[in-house]
């Protein structure tokens, strides 16, 4: 994280520059195109005006501390999240940690607490569907009788919806348990993407013909286990490399099913890159699920199934 944009808490946002302020407030989870309306009304605002553009959001999710048994499994990692936050334009993020006392703030008292945190405040932005406050009681119409009355601006950007329906995390997070990766991209209005460093594997693949790039890779909202195509990057390089994913328990290989779910990737090209590559894995599409085959040679055909099914996506995409 560019930590020059990244604030720890409302605590220490006197790093922001001394301008009029443009704040995007939510959870943001996915950074969906729903999430992007709201993140680029206040950046739009800040350029035209001269101000600054910045977004509230939170860590740890509501859910965990309010509701820890039904906690919601988060789509991306934070670092993820603020990064996607910051390519919409923000001059910064302000990562408030989700407390106790925080949750205890009354919805009428909100915006007031903002006001004293960043003086220099000027608008809000929110979805019209979002809630705060403790219990959650406060909605985007006490959002604006509060903050009129300090002599703020709210800007509640519609919902954003496709094929006829509203563009929601819940609904990026369903598609994922699917395997529904294409709709998920379109949801996101990006691909969704794996990012870690290559680890040593067992070099099973490379036996087989077929050698793959391991990620340690641990989702708290994971994709429906199966073979997807992908595309890859080296991070910070511009080269993409296309291939084909594996994201499951190997259960033809391993001696348990019940271990957790690794990311093995094969590339159509032998890579110019090995263990220690910090990989970014975008996901494009969902080729099968994944299952158990009764041999090795059995499961070498069909990743050579996999493969060409692979090749034959990219091929129609061109």
């Amino acid at each position: 994280m560019n930590e020059t944009r990244y604030i720890d808490g409302l605590a220490a946002a006197g790093k922001l520059p001394e301008r009029e302020l443009h704040l995007a407030v939510g959870m943001f989870d996915g950074v969906h195109l729903g999430h992007r309306a709201v993140l680029e009304a206040a950046v739009l605002s800040a350029r035209r005006t001269g101000g600054v553009a910045a977004a509230l959001t939170f860590d740890p999710h509501p859910s965990r501390l309010l509701r820890p048994d039904k906690a919601v499994a988060l789509i991306q990692p934070v670092a993820t999240k603020v990064n996607r936050m910051l390519l919409a334009g923000l001059d910064a993020v302000i990562m408030q940690k989700f407390t106790r006392e925080f949750a205890a703030i009354p919805a009428e008292d909100f915006v007031a607490n903002l006001q004293r945190a960043l003086p220099r405040l000027t608008t809000i932005y929110v979805g019209e569907n979002w809630r705060f406050g403790r219990g959650r009681v406060g909605d985007v119409s006490l959002l604006n009788e509060t903050a009129q009355n300090l002599g703020l601006s709210v800007f509640s950007a519609p919902r954003v919806s496709l094929d006829d329906k509203p563009i929601s995390s819940t609904r990026i997070r369903s598609a994922l348990l699917k395997g529904d990766i294409e709709q998920v991209n379109r949801l996101l209005g990006y691909a969704y993407r794996s990012q870690n460093k290559v680890v040593d594997g067992r070099k099973l693949g490379r036996t087989m013909g077929f050698p793959t790039l391991n990620l340690q890779w641990a989702p708290e909202c994971q994709p429906k286990l199966g073979v997807y195509a992908v595309e890859v990057r080296v991070a910070g390089e511009s080269r993409v490399w296309q291939g084909v994913a594996n994201y499951g328990v190997r259960p033809t290989v391993e001696a348990s099913e019940e271990s957790a779910p690794t990311l093995e990737v094969h590339l159509f090209e032998t890579p110019s890159f090995t263990t220690g590559a910090d990989l970014q894995v975008d996901w494009v599409a969902f080729l099968r699920s994944e299952k158990k085959f009764t041999n090795i040679e059995t499961l070498r055909d069909q990743i050579t199934m996999d493969r060409g099914g692979a090749k034959q996506w990219f091929e129609r995409k061109r």
